[in-house]
Parts: structure tokens; sequence; C-alpha cells
């Protein structure tokens, strides 16, 4: 294994070219999955990797997978990736990091013209954000058995349209099968998206695993009626409604401090007219915590109160849980090559858990998978303000290149890869 060093300088760059990809004025991004401006960074993302001496190939989720032939090819490869689209408002590194500094370790082995043993693939998964079609991470979802390839690509937006049907609009409806496959493991490299790093000033995050998560959808069905001329004691308000589960939700994240948490993030009244009372509200619920059996509590808690709560109002509530993610502990002998490799380089760092959901907790399912983090400026994320500097994003692919590395020399022709 040779002595590489990451171009942090040819790093910061793509980031920064990247980032007018749906550019905002604010100086985020805003790249939905499947949009025109998903379309444009998929191109360029293609394109480079071609240049690095890559293969690409896209399966039927619109993945894309970019190959760097091995010493001996036939061994599962390596992979190394994370995602390219954003929130409505979203940052310049969530996701986009991972998959750049996965180019630049292709770009480093070219320049160098070393052949690791096993092939090197490079991943941008589709629809990690899941915030237009839901729930998040569904094609590496897929990709691990989580979620079926039909019922992905039967997923609709809220204008109604399918992931199908933009797969095929912006030529990213791949031929390749999606999963079935195995992977010797795979890296993933991401902003903390939380404030610890920055906070203690530590320059890596080794990533333990990903706390429990479920996302939930809520209609609450009460009566539209005239604002002018409907007397306050008879009115079945669903607005009203909402705002008492909205306080449910944070009271219940309350109860389980400091580790659970309880976000509303989108609520929709409708007719949503100035002088009409709210006769329905949609709204949709994020709970988490490290614990899948202190989650379960929670979800019981809260949806048990909410009937309670709706029934007393007269008001009609219908719930479905759309997603469900178990805690997921990460392989401890790829940690072990990451923080032999942040020793190395005298990085400073510590282990973390992740508080956000990743691709890699789907892998993780089906091959040995660990995280990387660096830090983000005060733990800002899936925000237009979101930021970290080109050092933290230089350390972060040296960190991944360097674990990549120290696995692959481990690997050999039969080998166990684990």
């Amino acid at each position: 294994m040779r002595n590489m060093t990451i171009d942090g300088d040819r790093l910061w760059s793509t980031l920064m070219e990247t980032a007018a990809f749906g550019g905002t004025p604010k100086g985020g991004i805003r790249r939905l999955s499947l949009t025109d401006e998903d379309k444009l960074v998929r191109d360029w993302f293609a394109k480079a990797c071609r240049a690095a001496g890559c293969s690409v190939t896209i399966d039927r989720l619109g993945n894309m997978f970019a190959r760097r032939p091995g010493q001996i090819d036939t061994l599962p490869p390596i992979c190394i990736g994370s995602h390219l689209d954003t929130q409505p408002t979203g940052g310049k590194f969530d996701g986009v990091l991972g998959v750049l500094a996965g180019l630049e370790v292709l770009r480093t082995l070219e320049d160098a013209g070393y052949r690791t043993n096993a092939p090197i693939e490079v991943v941008n998964w589709t629809n990690e954000e899941g915030s237009r079609f839901a729930p998040a991470m569904l094609a590496s979802g897929a990709y691990a058995g989580v979620f079926d390839v039909p019922s992905v690509l039967a997923r609709k937006d809220a204008a109604g349209i399918s992931i199908e049907a933009e797969l095929e609009r912006i030529g990213y409806a791949g031929d390749q099968p999606v999963g079935g496959r195995p992977i010797s493991a795979m890296f993933e490299l991401h902003i903390e998206q939380g404030p610890i790093l920055d906070a203690e000033e530590l320059d890596i995050g080794i990533v333990t695993g990903v706390q429990a998560m479920r996302w939930y959808e809520l209609v609450l069905t009460g009566s539209d009626a005239h604002a002018g001329s409907t007397p306050m004691t008879m009115r079945r308000d669903a607005l009203v409604a909402a705002s008492d589960i909205v306080r449910l939700v944070r009271d219940v994240a309350l109860a389980h401090a400091p580790l659970g948490l309880g976000t509303v993030g989108l609520i929709e009244a409708r007719p949503g007219s100035r002088n009409v009372i709210p006769g329905e509200v949609f709204l949709t619920i994020d709970l988490r915590h490290p614990s899948d059996d202190v989650l379960e509590r929670m979800e019981a808690e809260l949806l048990d109160r909410a009937r309670t709560l709706a029934a007393a109002a007269g008001i009609g509530l219908r719930s479905e849980r759309i997603w469900k993610a178990p805690a997921i502990a990460f392989d401890p002998a790829l940690n072990q090559h990451v923080r032999a490799t942040v020793e190395r380089l005298r990085l400073s760092h510590r282990e973390i858990v992740s508080g956000a959901g990743h691709d890699a907790a789907n892998i993780a399912k089906v091959a040995p998978t660990t995280m990387i983090f660096v830090p983000c400026r005060d733990g800002i994320s899936h925000n237009e303000a979101e930021d970290t500097s080109p050092k933290a994003c230089a350390d972060g692919a040296a960190a991944l290149l360097g674990a990549v590395l120290s696995f692959d020399a481990t690997l050999q022709a039969g080998a166990p890869t684990a």
C-alpha cells in the first residue's frame, strides 16, 4: 500500500462545482430526487467517474455504481457512497461529500496508478432524503431487501408523479437488477449533522451505529365550516386537534429525554381557505431513539394519547406507520480500520452514534458497513446554512482512503471479507 495523499483542493472544487446544480440564492442546494437538477448532477458524476478510469452501471432504481477494477476482480467490491439528492432547502455537504469523497478516492488511486485487490465501487443511492418520495432511503432499502422494487417504483410525490415515471423521464431507469450481489464492505463518509464534533473540536467521528427511527402519517378529520357563522363551541376544527398532537409529540419525546426525539415536520390544513374552519389536517411525525424497545414504548404512548385527544374533540383520526428503521450497529472490524487510520494520520477522534438515518444503515443488513463523520459548523444541517471546512472534508476523505486501503490489504482470493 503506497503513501497516497488526497487532493483537498480538488475535492473542495468538485463540491463547489456540483453545488451549482440546484444552487439557491442563500448558498444551499434544492436538488430533489429525480428532478432536472438531479439529472444534471448525475450526468456530471458519471462523466467524472469515467474520466477517472471507471465503468458506470445503473440499476432499475437509478442507483449509480462507478467501478474501478481490482487486481482480483472476482472479489466482491468495496463500496464507498452516499447520495446526491438534497432537502428542499438543503446544504452543500449532506450526502454530497460522501459521493464526491469517493470520487476523490478513485482519482487518487488513478493518479498513483495503484490497483487495489478488490474492485472499488462508488455509489450514488437514489432518494436518500425522502423529501420528494417518502420514506427516506428507498433505493438502498430495496438493495438490502427492506422494500420490494415494484412498490418503490410505484411511489408517488405530492403531485402524483411516480418514481418509475421520473426515472424514465430523466434517463436513469437502468437495466441492472437491484441488489442480489455480495459486497466486501461499505464505507460512507458524511458530515455529522449534529453539534458534538464541532463543539468538542474533534476531526473525526467513528460511527458505531444509527439510532432507531419511525415515520408516521396522520389524517385528522373534523368538519369544514364558515369561520364567521360557526360558534366556537360548535366547531370540529381539525387544525386545533392537530396542534394538540404537535405538543403531544414534543411531550412524548421529552418524557424519554435526553435521547428521545419527536418531530412534526409537515402539516397541511384543508381545504386551505382563510375563512373556512379546517375540516381535515394531514401531518407527519418522526420519532427516534437509540433503543428499539424504548421507541416501541414511545410509539404506543403517542398513538394511544393521540386517539384519546382526537376522540375528546370529536375528531376522526387515521394513522399509518410508513417506515420503521431499527437501530443499527456497524461492523467493529471496519471501525478498527478507521481507528487505525485516523491515529496514523494524527486526527483527533471519538466514537459516536448517528442520530440521522443514512443509506449505510440499510446496507449494514447485507454487508459489513461503517461510517466516518466530519464536523459541521454548529451542527446545522438540512438547512442552506449547512457548512464545514475544506480541511474537514480533506481529513474525512483521507480517513476514508486510508481505511479502505487498510481493509483491502486484508483481502485475497477466497479469504473471508469480515
